[in-house]
């Protein structure tokens, strides 16, 4: 998996999350401008690989903002990533023209929580592939799908994304599967997902794995801690190339002791 200048094989990365929004559904991954070269550098420090920012959050019942809002939470933080970190940069957009705004300015990723499709042009795919960037196609959807139909619907989603981005030209190794946990999907459905995350290798490519404190695991927010790093663990044993997490040295930790624990080390 190429995203900018890295390459990334084995094992299991961190990309780390930095929400540039007022409203995100964890207090602790919002940040502002000001405070955004302090909050890469930790994050690197930690042991993030990937630095993913967003300017919109996608929490339940998420009010959206428009496209030039939502660049204009970012733009100035890209700019000055860029420029201050030899670090694959990802941005957390479904809009076409943020998209192309963040690639302009050296954004390396696009990860999609709509996979693609929410433009109906093909707007996004073609975009990533005219920057000859790398995406995250996450699966997502309108409603809840029923417990006989769940992975039915996510390979008829996922499908149709990936033909998406391979029409685009976008290379086989610039291409990352995100099984959309939290997405489109009721409580005991996000843990059949993940506790079934292999089904997603039918695809051929590396998979992303995001769980970070998400409402999956039940109880406050604050204490969603320790569920996520069992879930980290288990993306290890997996063989799930990303998770996409709030607390970067936790889950790194978790990462190192997982993979010792079996011999990956």
């Amino acid at each position: 998996m190429k995203i900018g200048n890295k390459t990334f094989t084995d094992g299991t990365h961190i990309m780390a999350i930095i929400n540039l929004t007022p409203d995100s559904f964890y207090e602790g991954s919002r940040a502002n401008e000001k405070e955004i070269l302090c909050r890469v550098e930790k994050a690197v420090c930690d042991g993030a690989e990937v630095i993913d920012i967003g300017g919109q959050s996608t929490r339940p019942s998420y009010i959206a903002v428009n496209e030039r809002e939502e660049w204009s939470r970012i733009e100035n933080s890209v700019k000055v990533i860029k420029k201050n970190f030899d670090i694959p940069l990802s941005v957390d957009t479904y809009y076409p023209y943020v998209a192309k705004n963040a690639l302009e300015e050296g954004a390396d990723l696009i990860n999609d929580v709509w996979g693609l499709q929410y433009s109906k042009n093909n707007d996004m795919a073609e975009i990533i592939g005219k920057y000859r960037a790398s995406v995250c196609i996450m699966q997502n959807q309108n409603g809840i799908s029923s417990d006989e139909n769940l992975w039915n619907d996510i390979f008829a989603f996922l499908d149709k994304s990936v033909k998406t981005a391979k029409d685009a030209g976008i290379k086989q190794d610039k291409i990352l599967i995100d099984g959309g946990i939290g997405f489109g999907k009721n409580k005991e459905q996000n843990w059949k997902v993940l506790n079934e995350y292999e089904k997603l290798n039918k695809y051929g490519y590396p998979l992303l794995l995001g769980t970070s404190r998400k409402s999956m695991f039940g109880g406050e927010i604050k204490d969603r801690l320790n569920p996520t790093l069992k879930s980290t663990r288990l993306a290890v044993r997996k063989n799930i190339l990303f998770v996409r997490v709030h607390d970067v040295k936790e889950n790194y930790e978790a990462i190192k002791s997982e993979s010792a624990l079996l011999g990956k080390l």
